[in-house]
């Protein structure tokens, strides 16, 4: 079966498909309402943009620091309304902490919305973290997984990372397994999708399996740097108070998320943060939802759109989302790029750091530099 091919009542893109499917407005729809399969589908068409290429898969986050923002985020206060950020899973640690009501995770490589809709049916499928986990990197969760729900997350990595390394030879016929329930879930969210999309999601499922939970960043054409984390450490990081603060680190905080995920409310655009056309349909529909941005995180994005002279696009759309007065910005920042920074903590090549929104709307940048220090939030 072709799974790229789905009926007209399912599929949303008029011009793939020959359907004819209006676009979804949400004035009427509750807080806590889940969004319908087709929605879901059609709000993805709506706000996408065509895509772009960056010189990484970005399976996973090269930002050891991720966390250290977790409670100055809490501190803040910042909880429900709208979040946006690019990138891979880390975004499920703000979200976890910030129980946001519509989410969308914006990245201009198309392949990332792909990975989203990967780990969307990953966490749709798994009630508890040690079967996420488990199905991630394709080995058998635990037969009593759900007495799992509570325990250490470094428990659940241990587990993880004994199985994957006893796997028996029976592990690639139950991966292909996995596979295919996996492609039929994907199948039934009703996004247009090419045999090849699968084929790529396919692949970077795979490269979970085999790499296991020592899977690390990468990039095309570069060497990797000695301190890009593995998915282990990653899972296992701490805030800057030395508590594990990961959306995997307790069950609560997972099913944050996993909530979100059924209710269909983490949505997965492709989109140029300095583009003429994600942003500003986002914010069309925060305000049919009557919600208004609280966070966005976005890395170090900012420091190649400064590069392109783009800058300034990004900064007009983001103050033109309906805003929250106290929303932030949650930025990256790596040495690299220039001096030591403010927030930075002993021990993280990555530098996490919290603005204002509001920062953005002064405007006045004469350097990449002054945007990652002006107005920095204390991370304690």
């Amino acid at each position: 079966m072709n799974v790229g091919r789905l009926p007209c009542i399912v599929a949303v893109s008029l011009a793939l498909l020959g359907c004819e499917v209006s676009a979804p407005n949400f004035a009427s729809l509750g807080a806590q309402e889940p969004i319908s399969v087709a929605d879901f589908a059609a709000l993805i068409e709506r706000v996408s943009e065509p895509g772009g290429y960056f010189d990484t898969d970005n399976l996973i986050s090269n930002e050891t620091g991720y966390l250290n923002v977790m409670d100055a985020l809490e501190r803040l206060g910042l909880q429900g309304g709208a979040y946006v950020g690019v990138g891979p899973d880390q975004n499920f640690s703000y979200i976890a902490a910030l129980r946001p009501e519509i989410v969308f995770i914006t990245d201009v490589r198309r392949d990332n919305l792909l990975h989203h809709l990967l780990l969307k049916a990953l966490i749709e499928r798994a009630p508890t973290r040690v079967e996420f986990l488990s199905a991630l990197h394709g080995v058998a969760p635990p037969a009593d997984a759900h007495t799992w729900r509570d325990r250490p997350i470094g428990e659940l990595v241990d587990f993880v990372d004994s199985a994957w390394v006893g796997r028996a030879s029976a592990q690639t016929e139950d991966v292909t397994v996995l596979h295919d329930d996996l492609a039929g879930m994907i199948a039934a969210y009703g996004v247009p999708l090419s045999d090849g999309d699968y084929a790529t999601i396919r692949r970077f499922h795979r490269t979970f399996i085999d790499e296991g939970l020592g899977l690390r960043f990468s990039t095309f054409g570069r060497a990797p740097r000695p301190y890009y984390p593995t998915f282990r450490q990653l899972v296992l990081e701490t805030d800057v108070d030395g508590d594990q603060a990961s959306y995997l680190a307790t069950s609560e905080r997972y099913d944050v998320v996993r909530k979100l995920q059924l209710a269909n409310r983490i949505i997965p655009v492709v989109g140029d943060l300095s583009g003429s056309q994600a942003l500003r349909e986002m914010g069309e529909v925060m305000r049919e939802l009557g919600v208004e941005l609280t966070a966005f995180y976005a890395s170090n994005v900012e420091f190649y759109l400064w590069q392109s002279g783009t800058f300034d696009r990004w900064a007009a759309n983001l103050v033109g989302l309906p805003v929250a007065d106290r929303a932030v910005v949650i930025r990256s920042y790596f040495p690299n790029f220039g001096g030591g920074h403010p927030s930075a903590v002993p021990g993280y090549y990555a530098t996490q750091m919290l603005q204002g929104v509001s920062t953005l709307r002064v405007g006045g940048f004469s350097s990449y530099w002054q945007v990652v220090t002006r107005d920095v939030i204390q991370l304690r």
